[in-house]
């Protein structure tokens, strides 16, 4: 624990118990262990908003990639071609089920 020894910490302890008492010394605990609470909370925070600026980061750059990609001459026939195939491709499964 940050390179100090039982002794160093037990007289950090009485110091703190000179000057604070007994008394008071349960309420600093608790502050401390609230503060330290509050850090994790706010870590853990930070790293969620990070991780979730680079999940729209991507999706951003997907966005523009399929506009640059709907430029492109053709791309607009060839989806329509698309989708015509596959409501064909439905109409001949429905008609074989019918049969």
């Amino acid at each position: 624990m940050f390179g100090l020894g039982l002794q160093e910490i037990l007289i950090i302890f009485l110091i703190f118990f000179f000057l604070f008492g007994a008394k008071k010394l349960p309420e600093i605990g608790e502050g401390l262990g609230k503060t330290v609470k509050e850090i994790r909370k706010i870590r853990s925070e930070k790293k969620a908003g990070k991780e979730k600026s680079k999940k729209e980061e991507k999706g951003s750059v997907l966005s523009d990639l399929k506009k640059e990609v709907e430029e492109i001459p053709g791309v607009k026939e060839v989806k329509e071609v698309k989708e015509t195939i596959d409501k064909v491709k439905d109409v001949a499964k429905i008609t074989k089920l019918l049969r």
